[in-house]
């Protein structure tokens, strides 16, 4: 069931791009690019006039142009964490169905009260670090920006870091921080040119990349030791990799000598 996706109004459409400056491509020669990388978009507002939703669909058509797929969620109907019958909403369901699905997010809040939204934080808090022996954010690569209705900050997109180490993924070093993002949009709710608008590129096409890359060894970068202790999985010298590309560096070494 896929009934809480947002649509994304004129997703080829992009005003306030210098295509030229960006490939479609961009990370070609950093890993495998079939299939398309698969994206998450969440945001933290209601408000008919989101900024922090149209900075998400801003992101999620650059994703596109990039060939990504994405998906928007919309959180609307979500009921709080640990009220009656929370587990089996339908809402909280398809959230979590999403985040199996992704490879990579993009979190968007507002900024309120020099922090994430509450609605940002739920949708967070509904992903639990494991489900049925399932990681469903472990590994994953993370992209973090805000919005704020007056001067630049960057409490939201700290936290969001934050929340992104504790939920185990890989959060990218790039990050986007909208000051005044009313003055920022035109009537339509596309982003206006500004270096604003350039850096929410260079976070995605970031993304596109560190995505690309880690997606091989997803898995083998989030392998814990813990883990293995407490499942009684051994390592074997003999097919640990780890283990492989030591020995094969040491073999070469004397061979050297």
């Amino acid at each position: 069931m896929m009934d809480r996706l947002r649509d994304l109004p004129d997703p080829d459409h992009l005003p306030a791009l210098d295509p030229a400056c960006l490939s479609a491509s961009p990370a070609a020669d950093l890993g495998p690019l079939d299939p398309a990388p698969r994206i998450l978009l969440l945001y933290g507002s209601l408000r008919e006039r989101s900024y922090s939703r149209l900075c998400v669909e801003e992101a999620a058509r650059l994703l596109r142009f990039m060939g990504c797929e994405t998906r928007i969620f919309d959180p609307s109907d979500l009921p709080l964490p640990g009220s009656a019958g929370d587990e089996d909403h339908p809402a909280v369901k398809e959230l979590r169905e999403h985040a199996f699905w992704s490879e990579g997010m993009v979190w968007c809040s507002p900024e309120r009260h020099g922090q994430v939204s509450g609605l940002m934080k739920l949708q967070i808090d509904h992903l639990p670090l494991s489900m049925g022996g399932v990681r469903p954010t472990q590994g994953r690569t993370l992209a973090v920006m805000q919005v704020s209705g007056g001067s630049q900050s960057f409490n939201t997109v700290n936290t969001l870091r934050l929340l992104g180490r504790w939920m185990r993924m890989i959060t990218i070093p790039n990050q986007s921080s909208v000051a005044k993002a009313f003055q920022e949009f035109d009537d339509a709710g596309r982003m206006l040119p500004s270096a604003y608008y350039d850096r929410i590129v260079d976070v995605m096409e970031e993304l596109v990349r560190f995505t690309v890359l880690t997606r091989p060894h997803a898995v083998r970068l989030v392998d814990r030791y813990s883990e293995r202790k407490s499942e009684g999985v051994t390592i074997s010298a003999g097919t640990d990799l780890s283990a492989i590309a030591l020995m094969a560096v040491r073999g070469g070494q004397g061979g050297e000598a």
